[in-house]
């Protein structure tokens, strides 16, 4: 760094020679390209002032005062003037810099909210996925009580019926029963009343009553059952 620290203000110190001499009409070409020399190397504005100040003070004696100091002024900040963009360009890619960061630290604020939405959502539908997992879990429960309860209402209604069915056979076969004894009273009332007709009339008045009884009694008997099978099929 400080061999190219002199040999820029060797040249620096030629060229600063060169431009004096050269007069008003001195083009300032060679000093932009100092300065990007300067630039390339990492040099600042107070570098650039020193060496211009060391080199100033060696070409100043023999000068003749004759606008010297306001030519070298004007050589020293076309010099300075690439570092001085440099510097500028600095500062707006620097302001820039802080743009983009503040663009960059909002996005990521909203990022960040987002990231949180898309928690709770994803949270959300996983609460809305076991729930519906549940539930169809208590569906498919409800279903199968559902079919066993059908099943045991089938069993039942077969037991109902074979019982009504047992119980009207059995009631017939009791009516039967009962009808028959009664048509075995009736007829043995009717020869009875065949013997009691050569009798007398008393007599036979009094199984013609007997024989009405027991016809009631059979008329009572089918209405007993009618009723009774009435109310089993009822159920």
């Amino acid at each position: 760094m400080k061999r190219k620290l002199s040999a820029l203000s060797g040249r620096y110190r030629a060229a600063l020679r060169k431009h004096l001499k050269a007069g008003p009409r001195a083009g300032l070409e060679t000093a932009r390209g100092l300065g990007r020399q300067a630039v390339a190397i990492g040099l600042e504005t107070l570098d650039m002032a020193r060496i211009h100040g060391r080199a100033l003070a060696m070409l100043e004696a023999g000068s003749s005062k004759d606008g010297f100091l306001r030519r070298a002024g004007i050589f020293f900040t076309e010099a300075i003037a690439p570092i001085e963009e440099t510097h500028r360009t600095s500062v707006r890619a620097t302001a820039r810099l802080k743009r983009l960061t503040k663009r960059l630290n909002r996005r990521t604020v909203e990022l960040a909210g987002s990231n949180v939405s898309l928690a709770k959502a994803i949270a959300r539908r996983r609460t809305a996925e076991a729930a519906l997992k549940k539930s169809d879990r208590h569906y498919l429960a409800l279903l199968q009580e559902s079919l066993a309860l059908q099943k045991h209402l089938r069993q039942l209604a077969h037991r109902i019926l074979s019982a009504q069915e047992h119980k009207r056979t059995k009631v017939s076969h009791n009516l039967q029963d009962e009808v028959a004894q009664i048509l075995l009273g009736i007829n043995v009332r009717l020869l009875s009343m065949k013997e009691a007709a050569g009798q007398n009339a008393q007599k036979l008045q009094e199984e013609i009553a007997c024989t009405r009884r027991l016809v009631d009694m059979s008329f009572e008997t089918i209405e007993r059952f009618t009723r009774e099978y009435g109310k089993d099929h009822v159920l």
